[in-house]
């Protein structure tokens, strides 16, 4: 398992486990809280490892322990994660709009770069973007626009037999999974129905319903 992640990734996976949609929703009903076993498994880390970065998180003040033992941001730890994953995407939309990457590609080289550009590189960068309002794969740039928006979504795994609904977002976490939506043409935009999919396919895609 890897263990070269760093602070921005595992506060960016704690703010996604703190809104849970996706692949951060746990089949099935179970938790949804950013302990070490759910953070472990967001990253493919080794329990042990994402528990040692949890305490090292708290200590830096950016978490703090709730109830159950779960990872709660901070206001400084929510306020860095909102930068680390509106920094993300923006650098996607650099890589395939200025580059021309695949979306998929995108991904995973802005996660590779992430840390060796300032905030001020980022602004300039949305500036000469046009300040676009989504990364590739359909995610608001803004967090908060996105928070907002979790609730008009359902993923399409939810959907009924032939319920009509257009795609809004893909799912980024399973790097082939995503190359697979784009071979498929399943981008946002795109109108698809329930049943159409495999189940894995059908819980990765994040749809609005048609009126």
């Amino acid at each position: 398992m890897s263990t070269s992640h760093g602070t921005d990734e595992y506060l960016e996976t704690i703010y996604f486990l703190a809104f849970p949609i996706g692949e951060y929703r746990p089949s099935g009903g179970g938790s949804t809280q950013a302990i070490s076993a759910r953070v472990a498994e967001m990253l493919g880390v080794s329990r042990a490892s994402a528990g040692e970065m949890l305490k090292r998180l708290e200590a830096e003040g950016l978490v703090e322990r709730g109830e159950h033992k779960e990872a709660i941001l901070t206001e400084a730890g929510a306020e860095r994660a909102r930068k680390v994953v509106r920094k993300h995407r923006l650098i996607e939309r650099l890589l395939t709009d200025f580059m021309g990457y695949t979306g998929a590609e995108a991904h995973v080289y802005a996660d590779e770069l992430g840390g060796t550009f300032s905030d001020d590189m980022i602004d300039r960068i949305e500036e000469k973007l046009g300040h676009p309002d989504r990364c590739p794969h359909g995610w608001p740039v803004d967090p908060d626009v996105e928070q907002e928006e979790n609730r008009e979504l359902v993923p399409l795994s939810d959907l009924g037999q032939g319920e009509r609904a257009t795609i809004v977002r893909l799912a980024e976490h399973d790097g082939e999974l995503l190359h697979w939506f784009y071979d498929q043409g399943l981008v946002p935009g795109a109108a698809v129905e329930g049943g159409s999919l495999p189940e894995k396919a059908a819980a990765g895609l994040f749809v609005k319903r048609a009126a």
